[in-house]
């Protein structure tokens, strides 16, 4: 995690898939501001949080909604280039 909280921003990509994969901004944010970093694909960063779903995805039950968003921390900004979501 960064020592100090710098703003967030969302690619246009990242945007798209929050609606697609069923994830919010703010789980996103505060997945990267609470959970630990670690190293990704090509020099960028993920971080993984779990939320209490409890509720239907694609028609099937699930108690677990897992955001995993993929980043790069900037000098003045964390930019976020995808956001994947599991259900369990």
């Amino acid at each position: 995690m960064a020592d100090s909280p710098k703003p967030i921003q969302f690619s246009g990509h990242a945007s798209q898939q929050l609606q697609f994969r069923g994830a919010t901004e703010t789980e996103v944010v505060e997945a990267i501001l609470t959970a630990p970093w670690h190293p990704a694909e090509s020099g960028r960063m993920e971080c993984r949080k779990d939320y209490v779903f409890n509720s239907a995805w694609n028609r099937r039950r699930y108690t677990t909604k897992q955001v995993r968003p993929i980043f790069v921390e900037e000098t003045n900004e964390i930019v976020v280039v995808t956001v994947y979501v599991y259900y369990f």
